[in-house]
């Protein structure tokens, strides 16, 4: 293995670290996945997107690597899986479904998405329902070590027993006093010696259909329970990195480590990282005020957000040209100038072929590919690696207009570092060489179609105007006239 100096930001320690494997040579990594009751959104693509990123170049660097990303098929309670409506639950009586029926519809979905972002499938990909009787043994573990209780054929884990000799909030930086002094008590939490306590096992409500036996009650496992169950029995009490999104820092994250030290009496992970929000043209993406896209509409162009569709694998390059640490916002200019970028890159690589070679060098190829692997040794850093990639196409340019030289031995050297890095670590397809359409040079063909068409309407030419639009139509090719002039968008691709 080479260029293994790498450095992750460790949400534990809130530092960047230079990165050790437990056992030389691979890594146990795992991450929390969907819960399958609606289609998978952008959000969560990111962070998926994210994790594919760390676990391609993982795999460039030598390492062998177990991925391991569960799908919550068991669903959780809302309200930190306390109280109200257990979402898949929920679903299944509006789709008139059996629950079983939207986690496969769902699950579908989230890796036909995934698959259009070419995403590596995890190494194990385990369900919360499957995992049942190791989630039921983890509890009784938990209470034989004095760190959970019974009532009402509930369990709950005693957080203020838990902390009398560990630290809950250790990944949050919360303290329990501050947490506790900030609780309401609610009334749905009454079983509970203390509001910070958690659900281990729920005991069932009557109406509650997806219910399994235990030595408590019929019902169902807490949602933090599961990934520590499925985390630990494929990388066991002590693995390398934890990933997930932000926002499961607290409480989900917390409650994971405080389960696997009552229960193993080790710290769980070694390196948590966390990757950051989606902003949609500067605003929280939100349903409820329609600043909300999902992304089979970003590709299909079906949408009233961005001006036009854009392919996965563009939207895949936009993502990585933010840290995954740091909030990106979504807007059709910024994915409009990300694509032109994508295809200034793929122009220069195909012609990379002809670049024509001389007895020696005038450009360093060395030096800019030890600086490809520093900028992703930083904490996995495509920002800066995508800035390196951009400064190959002014060497393409500048070897094609006979201002550089380049070996044949260092052209080699060129190409391949071109090609582990836009294909093996940053997982991008070329469209053009895949055969799908060029986007750019579409949406020029009917920007200019509609400029046609706005002419003719000035002239008053109805019938060229309408012949436009609906021989557009007949081809899948939606018009929309707004008060900001017409966009258009792609009911197939």
């Amino acid at each position: 293995m080479k260029h293994q100096d790498l450095h992750i930001y460790n949400s534990l320690t809130k530092s960047k670290e230079k990165f050790t494997p437990i056992h030389e040579g691979a890594i146990g990594m795992y991450v929390c996945g969907p819960t399958v009751y609606s289609n998978v959104h952008l959000g969560n693509c990111r962070t998926f997107l994210s994790f594919d990123l760390v676990f391609r170049y993982l795999k460039h660097l030598g390492y062998k690597v177990r991925y391991v990303r569960n799908i919550t098929d068991a669903g959780h309670l809302e309200n930190d899986g306390e109280s109200g409506d257990d979402p898949i639950l929920k679903k299944a009586r509006l789709e008139q479904l059996e629950p079983m029926e939207v986690v496969q519809k769902y699950t579908v979905d989230f890796h036909t998405v995934m698959a259009k972002f070419n995403a590596l499938p995890p190494s194990i990909e385990p369900t919360a329902t499957g995992h049942i009787y190791e989630q039921i043994a983890i509890i009784e573990k938990i209470i034989a070590e004095g760190f959970a209780y019974q009532k009402n054929g509930s369990v709950y884990f005693d957080v203020m027993k838990f902390n009398e000799t560990n630290n809950y909030g250790i990944l949050s930086g919360r303290n329990l006093e501050d947490m506790i002094s900030n609780t309401r008590e609610l009334a749905a939490q009454t079983d509970k010696k203390n509001p910070q306590d958690f659900a281990l096992w729920k005991k069932a409500e009557p109406q509650h259909i997806m219910r399994w036996p235990s030595p408590w009650s019929e019902g169902f496992p807490g949602w933090h329970l599961e990934c520590t169950a499925m985390s630990t029995k494929y990388l066991g009490n002590n693995f390398d990195i934890h990933g997930g999104g932000m926002d499961l820092k607290f409480p989900h994250h917390e409650c994971e480590i405080a389960q696997a030290e009552a229960c193993n009496h080790t710290s769980p992970v070694n390196y948590w990282m966390h990757t950051n929000m989606l902003t949609l043209n500067g605003k929280k993406m939100s349903k409820s005020t329609g600043n909300f896209i999902l992304p089979n509409d970003m590709f299909t162009g079906e949408n009233d957000v961005l001006s036009k569709p854009f392919s996965p694998t563009v939207i895949k390059f936009f993502m990585y040209q933010a840290h995954y640490g740091s909030i990106l916002d979504f807007s059709s200019e910024a994915l409009e100038a990300s694509e032109k970028g994508y295809n200034r890159l793929m122009d220069a690589h195909r012609v990379l072929d002809e670049a024509p070679t001389s007895a020696k060098s005038s450009i360093d190829i060395e030096s800019w590919r030890n600086s490809c692997y520093e900028a992703m040794n930083d904490d996995f850093n495509s920002p800066i690696l995508i800035a390196h990639l951009f400064e190959s196409v002014k060497f393409v340019n500048a070897l094609n207009e006979g201002k550089e030289t380049i070996s044949k031995k260092d052209l080699e050297i060129f190409k391949k570092t071109m090609d582990d890095f836009l294909f093996d670590v940053l997982g991008l397809q070329d469209n053009a060489s895949e055969g799908s359409q060029d986007s750019e040079k579409l949406s020029a063909a009917i920007e200019l179609l509609i400029q046609l068409r706005n002419q003719a309407r000035a002239d008053k030419d109805f019938a060229m105007s309408d012949k436009i639009r609906d021989e557009l139509a007949a081809k899948g090719i939606q018009l929309k006239d707004g008060k900001d002039g017409t966009t258009f968008s792609l009911s197939s691709l």
